[in-house]
């Protein structure tokens, strides 16, 4: 990272910025041609969960290419810099990471990412039909490496 004073290395910090978080943005890549998809995910044990429907071009290119890219961010806020442009500015910590996907097939398996990506948005646990499951995709995301940056804090 360029400017290392914004840098955060503590792992208890970028996994509580990984829980608070609402969207995950994936960048994928479709050949040469870069794709990039905001989703609901859960995080938890350095994996990223995403669901999504049984087809459509995402899946298609995670079959054809596992790497991807991901992005968070939270504590989103416009610093007001009045009459001079070069003093407005916005406050905000991030997270961008690389990883590898694959696409879960095992029903407990599926189940227990859905209660993770429930988990990320609310403290309740659910039953999941079996009709319910069989109707998504599952994405895991195994986390490599990241990197997390706190700006303007």
């Amino acid at each position: 990272m360029r400017r290392s004073e914004k840098e955060v290395k503590d792992i208890h910090e970028i996994e509580s910025i990984l829980k608070r978080a609402i969207i995950c943005r994936i960048g994928l890549c479709d050949g040469n041609i870069p794709y990039i998809v905001p989703m609901n995910y859960g995080y938890k044990d350095n994996c990223i969960y995403l669901h999504s429907a049984k087809e459509g071009r995402k899946i298609d290119i995670i079959r054809e290419n596992p790497n991807v890219c991901f992005e968070v961010e939270t504590d989103i806020k416009l610093v007001h810099g009045g009459d001079i442009a070069c003093k407005w500015g916005m406050k905000f910590v991030s997270v961008i990471g690389h990883g590898k996907a694959r696409i879960i097939e095992d029903r407990n398996q599926k189940e227990k990412a859905l209660a993770i990506l429930m988990e990320q948005y609310t403290e309740k646990n659910f039953i999941f039909q079996d009709k319910e499951v069989d109707a998504v995709s599952i994405i895991e995301v195994f986390i490599e490496e990241m990197s997390c940056k706190k700006s303007g804090y």
